[in-house]
């Protein structure tokens, strides 16, 4: 099930979801207070894949529908899809990378509910673009930020792009 909202996470009610093995959610402020509409707001979703992307972009030379740069980019990654999911992110990223002037950050969760995978790639503010990474009475979590006062969230290393292994 997707749920998408354009409430701030602090104002939404989840008391009325289903238990769930697998949840991955992507709370972040719209980009410079541009284009709010449900339409925009991650995740993005096909029958395939489920994509959530956090970063900034400026000049990037690749043409790919979509309404705005994050939905672009998804698009472009699943053009590399040959039945390797990690390879066309690679591939994908690998490319976008080339083929922008400037990447702040582009950070990339991409799931077919049954594999994850991380793309992880910064050149400025490890404090808030880092990613994280824990795991907990079994359940592993992955973060933008460790949950404050715990210690046991170990950072993943930048230019890191990778299959999250459960």
């Amino acid at each position: 099930r997707i749920h998408k909202s354009i409430k701030p996470i602090w104002e939404e009610t989840f008391s009325k979801w289903p238990a769930t093995t697998f949840l991955l959610v992507h709370a972040r402020s719209a980009f410079r207070d541009e284009g709010i509409e449900i339409e925009n707001n991650m995740p993005f979703s096909d029958n395939r894949y489920v994509f959530i992307f956090n970063g900034e972009l400026q000049g990037v030379r690749i043409k790919e529908d979509g309404r705005i740069g994050a939905e672009k980019i998804f698009n472009y990654i699943k053009r590399f899809d040959k039945g390797d999911v990690l390879q066309a992110l690679q591939k994908g990223t690998d490319i976008i990378q080339k083929k922008t002037r400037y990447i702040r950050a582009m950070n990339i969760i991409l799931t077919d509910f049954e594999r994850t995978f991380l793309c992880t790639h910064y050149n400025e503010d490890p404090a808030y673009f880092a990613m994280h990474q824990t795991r907990k009475n079994g359940t592993y979590m992955l973060s933008s930020q460790p949950y404050p006062g715990e210690t046991d969230w170990q950072q993943i290393e930048n230019n890191t792009t990778k299959e999250i292994i459960e």
